[in-house]
């Protein structure tokens, strides 16, 4: 796992993770991250679509990226490409069958 600590007594858990385009973040994830085919300008960097940025959440999809989740449709409707509630090979629903919220 690539990571960016802030200065050596930094601890892996609060780092900046990175994901590779195309890759699996770990080896037993059911699908690669997102290509970056399409990206938006940012100010100086380039910026990932809104549906990457939900895939990649649901390809690590650790308790963190789930709050991300909730976060991110408590500040409004989010409108995603996807059928049925589902996104590439993912059902937006958390562990007890409830909607994360982000459809």
């Amino acid at each position: 796992m690539d990571v960016f600590l802030d200065g050596p007594e930094a601890k892996v858990r609060d780092a900046v993770h990175i994901l590779w385009a195309g890759e699996k973040a770990v080896p037993d994830a059911i699908e690669p991250t997102p290509g970056l085919g399409a990206t938006e300008p940012g100010d100086g960097f380039a910026l990932v679509p809104l549906d990457d940025l939900v895939r990649m959440k649901l390809t690590s999809f650790r308790d963190k990226d789930r709050m991300h989740l909730r976060d991110l449709a408590a500040v409004g409707p989010v409108e995603l490409e996807e059928s049925d509630g589902v996104v590439g090979n993912f059902h937006l629903r958390d562990a007890d069958g409830g909607r994360l919220g982000v459809v």
